[in-house]
């Protein structure tokens, strides 16, 4: 794989385990790698709601401080806009993973309780506030999200509705970013930008 440069603002779309994290993961090891004051924050917004996913949480925890030792984390279900807009700097590479999980969380909470005492707002208010953040970010951003709309039409509305709101929302993300890029076997294809 070539080496890109990093862009200001860079959407990673995918299927499930197509390489999306770990490109993120490779532009923040080139970030770290190209100035000693340079510094690498993961923003991630899953949830550990059940075994299962506490694991998978776990596992990728090790992966990526394998990878990327100098990256930090914060974790950030749901307040995405106020995370990259209080983590932004002009020597902070941000990486938001995933789109598609804090989507899930706004549309589809699991279990009763909620992290913060105030309700989060509409998922189309929470979009605009992340458009305004990617816009303001003073660092590079790159924003990791599934594209799962390449099968068939699911069966249930809930889900048909979730697939076409994520739909919208890559498409705005899309339209927000310097550089789109599509993962597909672990290869890039730069669908906006230059690679």
């Amino acid at each position: 794989m070539n080496t890109p440069h990093i862009a200001r603002s860079e959407l990673i779309l995918g299927g499930q385990r197509s390489g999306k994290s770990r490109r993120a993961e490779m532009l923040a090891r080139q970030w770290l790698d190209a100035a000693p004051e340079h510094r690498a924050l993961l923003i991630a917004t899953a949830q550990p709601w059940d075994a299962e996913m506490r694991e998978r949480i776990a596992r990728h925890r090790q992966d990526r401080a394998e990878r990327v030792p100098g990256m930090t984390t914060v974790e950030e279900p749901l307040n995405l806009a106020q995370a990259i807009t209080q983590n932004s700097n002009a020597q902070t590479l941000i990486v938001v993973d995933c789109l598609t999980l804090w989507l899930t969380n706004l549309l589809m909470p699991a279990g009763s309780s909620q992290q913060n005492s105030l309700p989060a707002p509409e998922p189309q208010a929470q979009t605009a506030m992340v458009l305004i953040a990617i816009q303001n970010c003073t660092g590079p951003l790159v924003l990791v999200g599934n594209e799962i709309g390449l099968g068939v039409i699911p069966m249930g509305r809930e889900t048909r509705d979730f697939v076409d709101a994520l739909g919208r929302l890559n498409q705005e993300v899309a339209a927000a970013c310097e550089r789109v890029t599509f993962m597909a076997a672990g290869l890039p294809l730069t669908l906006k930008g230059s690679p």
